[in-house]
């Protein structure tokens, strides 16, 4: 796949950019290397001035950056700039707790293991490859490398191919806000690339946001390097609307949950699982909301929803559609293709969806809504774990039993309730079962990528 940004609204390649070759390769991994004996002389208090300045870079340049989001992969440019904002927000976020996180841990009574003193602490491992899908072209990255750099690791990044502009962005944007040259730098290379610069014996670990395949695919060369490695994958999650809901509200964050980032979001709400009572009712509000909402040019502030990232996706999303509905499906609003430039898709909601079809099993990257009726709680809980996914899930209920039972029983590494799945810098992120493993964000988030070293003292 060529490194360039093609803007999604059009369809036009506006920037190619060459790819990175042997040499430039080495050298950026080579002075990755040299960033590490640097920050390893450093304290946190060094590091958060850092941070803290770059989060500054990134509030003074959000417009500018907003509208490379939003040129690269389509989502609205309040919804760019909004990431951009998170981002910095989350800088600070480290800047501020990461001393604290990574603190060293002492054992009360160090003579219960013969010691006179036993403690354990964190140090860094090294440089840590990153692997980045587009769909948050700077929010997936600065989740992993706000912490990983006040850790005192290096990051290198693999971005996605059609990102190359928010790749070069962050390419720059530490070492403008004071960390040393090469704390991170970007790779622009290709997939086939990334396992040369796994194995070389200077990468200490790898994560990576995308795919089921992607994530396999770079499990198997880190597990088989002895590397250690963090996997936020695909989600299908579900959200279940119960009869004490609050059902206009439940309708309303179904649609922001559904259509947010044009509805390519691993969290995003994407199964729609309503108790029989209340089916009508929901289906009838959800459906008006969803057909109220403006498709179109997202560097204009009035669009709801703007295109699909890529070509490919939008015909990956169509073909799930397409099936179902030749299969039975029922399109009660979208599922029709439009003409002209751009890749558009509408919203769209599907009810009638059996497990036949594929559109029950896998996930949909655009805003299209799957639509289930259920009898019960226990109907609902088995349609929810009725996937290999395993990211969050969203229950809306003020029945605290059902509540409980809800947040015992869905295999998810989240579960919202009366609310929708958002990714915080205070709380943990991440998932189970092909959703992946290890956890972003909060401390979890900053302790992936440390060593946890015990000392023990006679």
């Amino acid at each position: 796949m060529a490194i360039a940004t093609v803007n999604p609204t059009t369809g036009i390649t506006e920037k190619t950019f060459d790819a990175h070759t042997g040499p430039e390769i080495e050298r950026r991994i080579t002075r990755a290397a040299q960033a590490v004996r640097e920050l390893r002389a450093t304290d946190f208090q060094t590091r958060a001035a850092w941070m803290m300045a770059t989060a500054d870079i990134l509030d003074a340049e959000v417009e500018s950056t907003a509208r490379i989001l939003t040129t690269e992969m389509g989502k609205t440019l309040a919804s760019a700039r909004g990431e951009v904002l998170k981002c910095a927000n989350t800088m600070r976020y480290y800047a501020v707790h990461a001393e604290g996180f990574l603190a060293d841990e002492t054992l009360d009574d160090p003579s219960s293991v013969g010691a006179s003193a036993a403690r354990s602490l964190y140090q860094p491992l090294g440089i840590v490859l990153a692997v980045m899908p587009w769909n948050y072209p700077l929010w997936q990255v600065i989740r992993f490398a706000a912490p990983a750099l006040m850790a005192g690791n290096a990051g290198l990044l693999k971005h996605a191919s059609n990102v190359p502009q928010s790749a070069m962005y962050l390419d720059s944007v530490f070492t403008r806000g004071g960390f040393p040259e090469g704390t991170f730098s970007t790779l622009l290379i290709g997939s086939a690339e990334v396992k040369a610069v796994i194995e070389d014996r200077r990468i200490a670990a790898v994560t990576l946001t995308g795919s089921e395949l992607a994530g396999s695919s770079v499990a198997s060369i880190a597990g088989a390097a002895i590397k250690k490695a963090v996997l936020e994958l695909g989600g299908s999650d579900p959200f279940i609307v119960m009869p004490s809901a609050d059902l206009a509200a439940a309708a309303a964050m179904a649609v922001k949950s559904r259509t947010g980032n044009n509805g390519q979001s691993c969290i995003g709400a994407k199964r729609f699982i309503v108790h029989t009572d209340v089916y009508e009712r929901f289906r009838e509000l959800f459906v008006t909301k969803m057909a109220a909402l403006t498709v179109g040019d997202p560097m204009q502030e009035t669009t709801d929803v703007g295109p699909i990232a890529t070509s490919s996706g939008r015909d990956d999303l169509r073909e799930l559609v397409d099936e179902a509905l030749a299969a039975g499906a029922v399109a009660l609003v979208g599922g029709i293709q439009p003409d002209g430039p751009g890749w558009f898709y509408p919203p769209t909601v599907i009810e009638g969806i059996t497990p036949q079809m594929r559109l029950f099993q896998e996930e949909t990257f655009g805003p299209v809504a799957a639509l289930y009726r259920v009898a019960d709680a226990a109907e609902a809980i088995e349609i929810a774990n009725g996937t290999d996914f395993g990211l969050s899930s969203n229950v809306w209920t003020t029945d605290a039993a059902e509540r409980d039972r809800f947040v015992r029983e869905i295999e998810a590494g989240a579960v919202f309730v009366n609310g929708m799945t958002v990714s915080y810098p205070e709380l943990p992120f991440g998932g189970i079962k092909v959703s992946g493993y290890g956890r972003e964000l909060a401390a979890a988030g900053i302790r992936e990528f440390c060593n946890l070293k015990t000392v023990w003292e006679a």
